[in-house]
């Protein structure tokens, strides 16, 4: 792919005539991208538009602004064009994907019971399922995101207290667990994960087939599955389980202060958009029991 990206960089400066911020911005884009997919070992020439759609959840997941977002993937897609048009390539993976809105969209949630559902879904009938049940009930109860959760050691894990402690770069922050979530991953830590570990000296709390630490796209295809085995017709993602963490508290009683410790969010205003599905609960309220709503 270095090869191919310097071509690609040549033309851009050669043909193109493109300005050296430019340049500098196309470089950046796709140097990320090329660091992503060889450490997630893949080959960029046989990416699919759903290896894409990941690439993109992995950027909302690392925290990028929209505007960053959408702007590396115009970098890629230009890329993937000059590849196709100089036929090194047959398709353009991101042909059909659409750019993230620059507006703050609403964020999808889940339903109580689509929740239940989906949770319902992994079963303790094999070490597999005794990690996905864990893992999903982990998500859905503490709101980490993916890129925290597969980080996570067993070390970071107090099943006595009932307590996860989160490292995000240099913040550290401490989030309960929850009765049910706290159940499946005593289960899932005793009788699962002892068995899947290769090499004793394994930290990451929840790892793969072969012992390793789970990685981002591991997760992500963990909860597709388990979306479709439930017929849930909403695209989920592990952020979605996020989303659906913050409103469902919000919903219950907890206030935005405290949601926003437990999300990491360093700036409030970041929570607040979690306040729009309050209002229509309260709305819904209103309705019921006033006399003349």
């Amino acid at each position: 792919m270095e090869k191919q990206l310097n071509l690609f960089f040549e033309f851009l400066e050669n043909e193109k005539k493109v300005s050296a911020n430019t340049l500098q911005s196309y470089k950046r884009d796709l140097k990320q991208f090329e660091k992503y997919i060889e450490e997630n070992g893949k080959n960029y020439s046989e990416l699919t538009d759903e290896n894409i759609k990941e690439y993109i959840e992995y950027m909302k997941e690392e925290g990028k602004k929209t505007s960053t977002i959408s702007r590396g993937l115009a970098s890629i897609r230009s890329f993937y064009q000059y590849e196709t048009k100089n036929k090194e390539m047959e398709k353009d993976p991101t042909e059909g994907i659409q750019s993230p809105k620059i507006e703050k969209r609403v964020p999808s949630v889940l339903t109580s019971s689509e929740i239940e559902l989906l949770l319902e879904q992994p079963k303790n009938v094999d070490l597999k399922g005794t990690r996905d049940k864990a893992m999903l009930e982990f998500a859905y109860a503490t709101g980490m995101r993916v890129t925290e959760i597969i980080s996570l050691n067993v070390e970071d894990i107090n099943l006595e207290t009932g307590y996860a402690t989160c490292r995000n770069g240099k913040k550290e922050r401490t989030v309960p667990i929850g009765t049910l979530s706290l159940k499946a991953l005593k289960d899932y830590m005793l009788n699962a994960r002892n068995t899947m570990i290769k090499d004793e000296n394994e930290k990451a709390l929840f790892v793969n087939v072969n012992g390793q630490r789970l990685t981002r796209q591991g997760f992500w295809k963990i909860i597709k599955y388990y979306k479709e085995q439930a017929h849930i017709e909403k695209d989920i993602t592990p952020h979605v389980l996020r989303h659906s963490f913050a409103t469902h508290l919000l919903q219950n009683g907890a206030d935005l202060k405290s949601i926003q410790t437990m999300l990491g969010h360093s700036d409030i205003l970041s929570t607040q958009i979690y306040m729009q599905f309050q209002d229509e609960t309260l709305k819904n309220i209103y309705k019921k029991a006033h006399p003349r709503a």
